[in-house]
């Protein structure tokens, strides 16, 4: 049987390092990215770079880590002839767990003071797109996007050596409630920054000359009353 992989790339490092062990005991491969690879390597377990398998190093300042079809492909290939060709065709392994969660956007365009290009680095490209992949592909693959479930995921790994669909289907969907939460308020954000565009309704009291009126957005469509 071969061996099973996982990349962890995780901002919030709860519980990682003893799902790491965890993993490590199981035998499953470990592939992480930037500071989560340093984590675990300090704890002196056994990780390799995601550059391992990309052959390609970090770039723009750790904007671009795990964009690319070594990973990508190995989390979304499907366990059918056509893709199990491409494969081999591109030397990509299949990824059979992932760990990801993300920058803390809400947490930063909290704070008090806070400027639009410091919001806009907390912005979260490549974990989104594990996140998406992973929960996509959640007939094969599992998705961690909460430390919370590291426990349930080793357990069953332990008495199965696999886990089970209902499982990986609730993982899926935290997921994706994860990244549409996130984009939530991420357009909420911007729109609170950028949106002075089409008037909705005009008001006759309310503002002086001096000060910036109170505004009122909508997501689509226009307002209910004229």
């Amino acid at each position: 049987m071969a061996q099973k992989i996982a990349i962890l790339s995780v901002y919030d490092k709860t519980g990682l390092i003893d799902f790491a062990k965890e993993l490590v005991a199981l035998n499953v491969r470990i592939l992480a990215s930037g500071g989560t690879s340093k984590a675990i390597a300090a704890a002196g377990l056994p990780v390799e770079d995601v550059s391992a398998i990309t052959k390609a190093p970090e770039i723009l300042g750790g904007r671009v880590k795990t964009l690319h079809p070594a990973v990508h492909g190995g989390i979304l290939a499907r366990d059918i002839p056509s893709d199990e060709a491409d494969l081999a065709a591109q030397a990509i392994q299949k990824v059979d767990i992932v760990a990801c969660n993300l920058y803390p956007f809400k947490e930063t365009v909290a704070k008090e003071g806070v400027t639009i290009p410091e919001a806009v680095e907390e912005i979260d490209i490549g974990g989104v797109t594990l996140l998406r992949a992973a929960a996509k592909n959640h007939i094969r693959v599992s998705i961690l996007s909460d430390p919370k479930d590291y426990a349930t995921v080793i357990a069953q790994l332990k008495e199965n050596n696999k886990v089970s669909d209902e499982t990986r289907q609730k993982l899926a969907l935290k997921a994706f409630n994860q990244t549409s939460e996130y984009d939530e308020a991420i357009s909420n954000y911007l729109r609170q920054q950028y949106a002075a565009g089409t008037q909705q309704l005009t008001l006759r009291y309310g503002a002086n000359p001096h000060q910036k009126p109170a505004q009122v957005f909508i997501k689509n469509g226009d307002l209910p009353i004229k």
